[in-house]
């Protein structure tokens, strides 16, 4: 690996990381390249370890400050340890919407495998990662590029299989709980009795928790996703947020009315259960 890269990303506190020329990647949008002011020629592949400890009735990942306020300030910091390296070149951060398939360049990059339930599985953090990715116009070799490896699978054992609280990942269902959660408007009934069942207000993690490779999950070394956690998420604590606290929280992206409304269905749910 190239000691330039070492540096900008072990200075971040970044420990997967790997570069592999463009054309080995998987372009899935089109539109969003062509926005580039530069035709990338290599892609800087990352992971961000978001491990902060259990959350109770959310994902884990959405206990923590909205991640994409990291990665924005991350890559920017690369991004320019990288440019007072190589002045002349161009640099194009992004954090889950790039243009490339960003778990296929993890998985060629050999910076994990890949599990039944489609997640991207490290040999240190499991599956709770964020993938990242910056697109250069540098040539591959100055960043020293490795060959496309073979993509490699987990073992199988279904476990996260049979976790899945909708079945949508052996093919039983249509319907995903993280996307139910996250759905805008009215819920049917039979919506309502998904999300009860399951516990949580926003996302799901019963395919990770389930996972051998998330047996014992190794907490993440950055400091951004062990602070300000809110493992378990009250209408009392969210009506509490003011409208700057509540934008940094992964769940705004949907608005404050799709959570309270989900917060308010496990508060009607404990109120019929109390009344005699």
């Amino acid at each position: 690996m190239c000691d330039i890269l070492d540096r900008a990303f072990l200075a971040e506190g970044i420990e997967y990381y790997s570069a592999i020329a463009f054309e080995n990647t998987r372009v899935i949008n089109e539109r969003l390249l062509a926005k580039a002011p530069f035709s990338p020629r290599a892609a800087i592949i990352f992971l961000v370890p978001y491990y902060s400890g259990k959350a109770e009735n959310l994902s884990v990942y959405s206990a923590s400050k909205d991640y994409h306020l990291f990665l924005k300030e991350l890559n920017s910091k690369i991004i320019s340890a990288l440019s007072r390296a190589y002045p002349t070149a161009r640099f194009l951060g992004y954090g889950d919407h790039s243009p490339i398939d960003e778990r296929h360049a993890a998985l060629i990059s050999g910076l994990g495998i890949i599990g039944k339930n489609g997640l991207l599985i490290n040999e240190k953090y499991g599956s709770f990662v964020f993938i990242s990715d910056i697109l250069t116009d540098l040539e591959p070799s100055k960043l020293g590029a490795s060959d496309p490896k073979p993509i490699s699978s987990c073992k199988a054992c279904g476990r996260c299989l049979q976790a899945c609280p909708t079945g949508i990942l052996c093919g039983k269902s249509e319907i995903c709980l993280s996307a139910l959660t996250q759905k805008k408007g009215e819920l049917s009934e039979e919506e309502k009795r998904i999300i009860l069942s399951s516990g949580s207000v926003w996302g799901c993690d019963e395919c990770q928790l389930s996972c051998p490779y998330n047996r014992d999950p190794v907490l993440t070394p950055i400091e951004f996703f062990k602070e300000d956690r809110t493992p378990h998420l009250t209408l009392d604590i969210l009506d509490s947020m003011s409208e700057e606290e509540f934008s940094e929280r992964a769940y705004a992206w949907r608005g404050r009315k799709t959570i309270r409304r989900n917060l308010l269905l496990f508060e009607s749910e404990k109120s019929n259960k109390c009344d005699p």
